[in-house]
C-alpha cells in the first residue's frame, strides 16, 4: 500500500474519532471540545489536500446520478464544517476567545445545527467508500466464506436497529430541525456508552450510505441509470 494512501486512512480515522468525541461536548470539557474541534479542521484541510485530485476534477467530466449525489454531499459536509468552525470561533473560551459580543445567541444556534447534519452527512459520505474500504481490507484477510458474510450482514443489521434506536433516544432529529435550542446531557453517564450510542448512530447512515451506492450501481448493471 502506498504511504499517500495510508496517510489517508489515518487521517480518516482521526476525524472519525474527533468527530465522536466532540458530540460528547459537555462530557469532555469545554476545552476539550474546542481543542479538539481545532484538531478536527485541521484534519479536514489535510484530508482534501490529500484528495485534491477529486477538486481539481469538479468541474470536469460528466455528472451522472453517483457523482451528483457525491458532489453535493460533499458540499454539504464542507458548508456544515465552515459554519462549525466559524461559529465555534465566535463562542471559543479558551483556544481563541476574541471577546465576540452580540453575535452568541446566533453562533450558538449555527454551531448546534451545523454540529448534528455534520455528523450525519459526514457518515452518509464514509458510507459512499465503504465498499472500497472493505475490499482493501479484504486484501489483508484471507479467503472469504459465506459464514462470515453473513456473519457480518447480522452485525450490520444489529447496528442499523440499535442505531435508529440511539438515534430517536439522543433526540438527533429534533436537534436537526433546532425543535430543541439546547443539547441535554446526563453527567452522570459513563462517556463509554455516549460513544457507543453515537458510534452506532454513525453506522446507521454508513450503512444507508452505502447501499444507496450498492442499488445505484445494481440499476446502472440493469440500464436503468448510469452511475458514472
Amino acid at each position: 500500500m502506498k504511504k499517500k494512501q495510508i496517510l489517508k486512512i489515518v487521517t480518516d480515522i482521526l476525524m472519525t474519532v474527533a468527530l465522536l468525541l466532540l458530540m460528547a461536548y459537555s462530557l469532555i470539557g469545554e476545552a476539550a471540545h474546542e481543542w479538539i474541534g481545532v484538531v478536527l479542521f485541521v484534519l479536514f484541510v489535510i484530508h482534501h489536500c490529500l484528495n485534491g485530485r477529486w477538486s481539481r476534477n469538479l468541474f470536469k467530466g460528466k455528472y451522472t446520478i453517483f457523482r451528483a449525489f457525491q458532489t453535493i454531499l460533499v458540499l454539504l459536509v464542507f458548508f456544515c464544517m465552515v459554519g462549525a468552525m466559524a461559529s465555534g470561533i465566535v463562542l471559543s473560551r479558551y483556544v481563541f476567545d476574541l471577546d465576540i459580543h452580540g453575535f452568541s445567541s446566533i453562533a450558538r444556534t449555527v454551531h448546534m445545527i451545523c454540529a448534528y447534519w455534520g455528523y450525519v452527512l459526514l457518515s452518509l459520505h464514509l458510507g459512499l467508500h465503504w465498499r472500497m474500504m472493505m475490499g482493501m481490507a479484504g486484501k489483508l484477510t484471507k479467503r472469504s466464506s459465506n459464514a462470515r458474510k453473513w456473519i457480518l450482514r447480522g452485525l450490520a443489521a444489529l447496528i442499523v436497529v440499535y442505531g435508529l434506536y440511539a438515534f430517536v433516544k439522543r433526540n438527533l432529529g429534533n436537534y436537526m430541525l433546532l425543535r430543541q435550542q439546547f443539547v441535554f446531557f446526563d453527567f452522570e453517564e459513563p462517556l463509554v456508552f455516549f460513544l457507543l450510542d453515537y458510534t452506532a448512530i454513525m453506522g446507521l447512515f454508513v450503512c444507508i450510505g452505502h447501499y444507496m451506492t450498492k442499488w445505484i450501481f445494481s440499476m446502472r448493471k440493469k440500464g436503468s441509470i448510469s452511475a458514472y
